[in-house]
């Protein structure tokens, strides 16, 4: 039988490390520390993201880490360790563990932007393309 979403979320539970808003507040722009956006560019434009941020659309996530990849982004390859978020945590959760899996030393943000905004902490615009 296949897997269901919710089997899959609760796997990446057990081996990811979530991480609150609060907690990332202080250190979000710490030099060892990148926030990762994966949401869909529209919703970037719509809601805003996490200044700083790092801005990669999950279709495109394991092609940018993979340094084989001709798609591969050097800021994967810095050896910091990843903060993954996208709208609630679902999507970086998975995000999370499939980064680990490949290498990567990565975290995901609980309740992702929506309880980063509801926290009343900082957001920056994305502007639109074009």
């Amino acid at each position: 039988m296949a897997k269901g979403y919710k089997q899959m979320l609760a796997e990446a539970e057990a081996v990811v490390q979530s991480v609150s808003g609060a907690e990332m507040a202080g250190q979000f722009d710490a030099a060892g520390i990148v926030m990762v956006d994966i949401r869909d560019p529209r919703e970037l434009e719509r809601e805003g993201m996490i200044p700083g941020a790092f801005h990669a659309p999950r279709g495109m996530l394991e092609f940018w880490i993979d340094p084989e990849s001709p798609y591969h982004k050097p800021r994967f390859a810095e050896g910091k360790t990843y903060v993954f978020y996208c709208a609630s945590g679902w999507r970086s959760l998975l995000a999370a563990r499939t980064a680990q899996e490949m290498g990567l030393e990565a975290r995901s943000l609980l309740g992702g932007f929506g309880e980063w905004k509801k926290a009343g902490l900082p957001v920056a615009e994305k502007a639109a393309r074009g």
